[in-house]
């Protein structure tokens, strides 16, 4: 054979040249010769061509490298040809080669859709560049302390911010607005620092009766004029403390008491008479202010407070923060080119927006969130300002709709230099400015509160597109609902609010998150105890199974030991689990509806201690690895809400931010050994028959470890559970305990009284007399 004599094998393209079969087999053995069949020599394409151009395998027996190759690829690609045929070798009916493939149906993707106050319905959210996201929200005007309303807005619009961000992965950038130049602003400073001067000259007792008489004239005037319900009842409860404040005071001062009683007088009706006389001096020594630094120094003050009221409510920073202060020249140069465009005018040094004009034009549209609203002169007048609708001011407008770019000031107010003369920016302008010199012509989102539609955000987009000259600066509006207290409407003006510090005290930042969590963020919400009774529910009840699945999660086990076989119960519970994704996936793209969402988390958290209850019932261990993905899929939800700080790798922190898992990793060792010590010793208590002992356990377990925040939960049969739970949680079901226990010893002991008392009447009515070691009453 050619492979054993050294001679050089014929190649394929002289073989297939043979036309003797007999010569081309010969010629193929000796080819093949020098290649080994047995040392996994693979298929190739020459192969196959060779082997085509025979009938049948050669019967000479030296030629074995052809038959064995022939038979070879027979098996794989075909069967033998018919007797005489050229061999034609090809594929198997589906038994060699791969079937067709086709790609599964599937399901339609689920897309996210926001409730946009332009259409006032959800549309597709479609962001202008790829992923990225510009949003622009309407910050604090700050003269006064953040309250709940505030809080709606801003745990609001973080978490939508969060979940854009963090679940649908979305590059948001966001901008929000410090209002720091207003109206309001500028007649609190004004009342401020002339209380100040007023306090600082000690008024005597009989001036201060005569200044607060002087003062309640005016104010009696107003509350006549006052057609507003809510404002009536609030400026006629103001009144009746002034008085109920003035009467001790008139009375020590004609008794002519001591000075000590009478200063003590004195300040009670400074107290009580703060906003009446700050209002009084005010209205007449306001203009005298020429101190800018005051205008500054309370924004500055209340803003700070702003920022840590959010920090402590895990409230995210904006991307970026714009004060109005700060962007006065770029306010001009916008008010400029919306004159410069024709939709603006001057007047008396102010700068009024032409809303017929803007109206009129075919490429723009005014009042495009609430167009029933337009011409509302009272709400025109809120959004112009406590200081702009005097008189005179009304009358520089061309029209009532009209509305200030820019407002000449007067003597007491801030000024800035400007082409007009000296003034200051109008309301609605500050956001078009700032947001247009950040964002551009066009943002993908602006948020706000619902009370601000008309006409802060309809004159926002007039304003807006008249300077841009276009019909889109602002794609999707979102708006979130109001905050009621217990039923009733919140109001800073009407001095019904409660303010975060206050509630913080009540109530910790994720408690109240997750009562706006339980509740659609465009929908009203009422701020009440039945609303953060649930939320501490709510609380409660997944809490307790994070603490369960780390007890589970503690339990030794060896490495090969934490993968478990799967019966029916984990097979369906894995189901549920997956079923329950989905649904929390497509609430969340239905407006972000995270009110459904916390009932699908609350069922899955119920179908999980079902599961676990039955495997107590069986004394067998929970798998371990099913619950873990659960637990940590919620706790990742829960994160993206911002109900969990990041630090947290599993269910609810313990002790505080930041030290959590120090604090759960370094004492849970510990107390796992105090643990199995106690049971060993109640083991031995319960043998010895030692009641004394097991009165020591109990009293260890009920009265001593709540105080530093440790529960060990006895379970007969199993081992002792060990949670770490906040200690006042503990303290507070310790008490309910207690109170239970204390009713049930009543109603014992009350029934035991009543049953004495039956006994009692049934001898007397017998004529037996008492039983007994019983008198009868």
């Amino acid at each position: 054979m050619a492979g054993s004599s050294g001679q050089q094998a014929p190649d394929y393209r002289s073989i297939l040249s043979i036309s003797d079969e007999a010569a081309r087999a010969q010629a193929l053995n000796e080819h093949l010769s020098t290649r080994s069949y047995v040392q996994g020599y693979s298929l190739s394409q020459a192969d196959v061509d060779a082997f085509r151009q025979l009938s049948t395998p050669p019967a000479d027996p030296q030629l074995f490298h052809v038959a064995r190759w022939f038979r070879h690829i027979e098996a794989l690609l075909g069967s033998p040809c018919g007797k005489g045929q050229p061999c034609r070798l090809q594929a198997s009916k589906g038994r060699r080669v791969q079937p067709q493939w086709s790609p599964p149906a599937g399901t339609q993707p689920c897309r996210l859709h926001l409730y946009n106050s332009l259409t006032r319905n959800k549309e597709v959210f479609i962001p202008q560049d790829g992923k990225k996201v510009t949003w622009y929200c309407c910050g604090p005007t700050v003269y006064d302390a953040s309250h709940m309303g505030h809080a709606r807005s801003y745990i609001s619009f973080d978490i939508l911010r969060r979940v854009l961000k963090d679940y649908f992965k979305f590059d948001v950038f966001y901008c929000m607005n410090i209002t720091d130049i207003d109206d309001k602003i500028i007649k609190r400073a004004r009342q401020n620092h002339l209380f100040e001067q007023y306090l600082e000259k000690r008024p005597e007792a009989a001036q201060l009766l005569e200044d607060v008489q002087a003062a309640l004239k005016p104010f009696s005037v107003k509350l006549n004029e006052t057609t507003d319900p809510d404002k009536k009842q609030m400026l006629e409860r103001i009144q009746h403390e002034v008085q109920l404040a003035t009467e001790p005071l008139e009375k020590a001062v004609q008794s002519r008491l001591t000075g000590e009683e009478v200063n003590s007088c004195v300040e009670v009706l400074l107290e009580e008479a703060k906003d009446l006389l700050s209002d009084w001096l005010d209205s007449t020594l306001g203009s005298d202010v020429t101190d800018n630094s005051i205008f500054s120094k309370l924004p500055k003050f209340w803003e700070g407070e702003f920022h840590r009221d959010m920090e402590a409510l895990n409230v995210l920073p904006p991307d970026v923060l714009t004060r109005v202060s700060e962007y006065v020249p770029e306010i001009v140069n916008f008010v400029q080119k919306i004159v410069d465009n024709g939709y603006g005018y001057v007047s008396n040094g102010s700068v009024y927006f032409d809303t017929a004009k803007f109206a009129s034009s075919e490429k723009h549209s005014y009042g495009k969130l609430v167009p029933e609203a337009v011409g509302d002169q009272k709400a025109l007048q809120e959004g112009e300002g406590d200081l702009s609708i005097s008189a005179d001011r009304l009358s520089e407008k061309r029209s009532p709709n009209d509305f200030a770019l820019w407002k000449a000031s007067k003597p007491g107010e801030p000024s800035w230099p400007c082409p007009w003369g000296k003034g200051r920016p109008g309301w609605h302008i500050e956001c078009s400015a700032m947001a247009g010199t950040l964002l551009g012509a066009s943002m993908d989102i602006h948020g706000g509160g619902f009370d601000l539609r008309f006409p802060h955000h309809d004159n926002e987009l007039a304003q807006s597109e008249a300077y841009f000259e276009n019909d889109c600066w602002v794609r999707y509006f979102l708006h979130t609902g109001h905050l009621t207290i217990a039923g009733c409407k919140m109001s800073k003006s009407l001095k019904n609010f409660i303010t975060i510090k206050d509630a913080l005290k009540k109530h910790s930042a994720r408690q109240l998150r997750l009562a706006f969590l339980m509740h659609s963020w465009k929908d009203t919400l009422d701020y009440s105890s039945n609303t953060m009774e649930s939320a501490l529910q709510y609380e409660k009840f997944l809490n307790e199974f994070f603490l369960n699945v780390k007890d589970i999660l503690r339990a030794p086990v060896d490495i090969t030991g934490q993968f478990e076989k799967w019966g029916e119960e984990e097979a369906e519970l894995n189901k549920n689990f997956y079923d329950k994704k989905t649904a929390i996936h497509e609430a969340l793209c239905d407006n972000v509806d995270t009110r459904t969402v916390m009932e699908e988390m609350r069922a899955l958290v119920s179908q999980c201690n079902l599961y676990m209850a039955a495997r107590k019932a069986m004394r067998k261990r929970p798998n371990r690895a099913l619950l873990e993905n659960i637990a940590l899929y919620l706790t990742h939800m829960l994160k993206i809400f911002g109900a969990i700080e990041e630090e947290s790798s599993l269910g609810f922190p313990v002790g505080g931010s930041g030290t959590s898992l120090n604090l759960e990793s370094t004492v849970m060792p510990y107390l796992q050994v105090l643990s199995e010590f106690r049971e060993g010793v109640r083991k031995i208590a319960r043998e010895q028959k030692v009641p004394e002992v097991l009165q020591l356990s109990d009293a260890l377990r009920d009265d001593i470890l709540p105080e530093l925040g440790v529960r060990f939960e006895d379970h007969e049969g199993l081992p002792t559970v060990v949670k770490l739970v906040d200690r006042n949680t503990l303290l507070k079901e310790r008490e309910e305990k207690r109170q239970v226990e204390e009713e049930k010893r009543k109603k014992k002991e009350e029934a035991a009284r009543r049953k004495q008392e039956q006994e009692v009447m049934h001898f007397v009515c017998l004529g037996v007399g008492a039983p007994l070691g019983r008198s009868a009453p």
